[in-house]
């Protein structure tokens, strides 16, 4: 009776421990990850060297997670997942940046051609 006592005492962490470090499939973090991938290349991230890679590394990365999930390993799919919205919002960054810096561009111009404009009307 005290050895079964004992060793259901000794067991029960042990399994519970095997229940707890098991971890559910990390489908938020895939929605999270997909999500700014997408908005990646609706900002334009296709389309800009610098922001190419951050993009290209956020494919490779939610692909590798996908496969991760297939084979169970759902811990390595979570932080490959973390890394890959960060790529993504990285590549985000980049072609806003890109875009901000072409605005500005065109604002300057904008700016001097009406400068122009002005004094040919006789404004200072």
């Amino acid at each position: 009776m005290n050895k079964s006592i004992l060793s259901l005492i000794i067991a029960a962490p042990l399994v519970w421990g095997a229940c707890g470090a098991s971890m559910p499939p990390p489908t938020q973090r895939m929605a999270d990850a997909e999500s700014a991938q997408r908005s990646a290349r609706e900002v334009g991230a296709d389309n800009e060297p610098s922001a190419q890679l951050s993009l290209k590394l956020a494919d490779e990365q939610i692909a590798q997670a996908q496969k991760a999930m297939k084979d169970g390993d759902n811990a390595r799919a979570d932080s490959l997942l973390i890394r890959a919205k960060a790529d993504a919002e990285l590549a985000i960054a980049k072609a806003r940046e890109k875009n901000a810096r072409v605005a500005g561009k065109e604002a300057v111009s904008d700016s001097a051609e009406q400068k122009a404009k002005n004094v040919g009307q006789g404004a200072m």
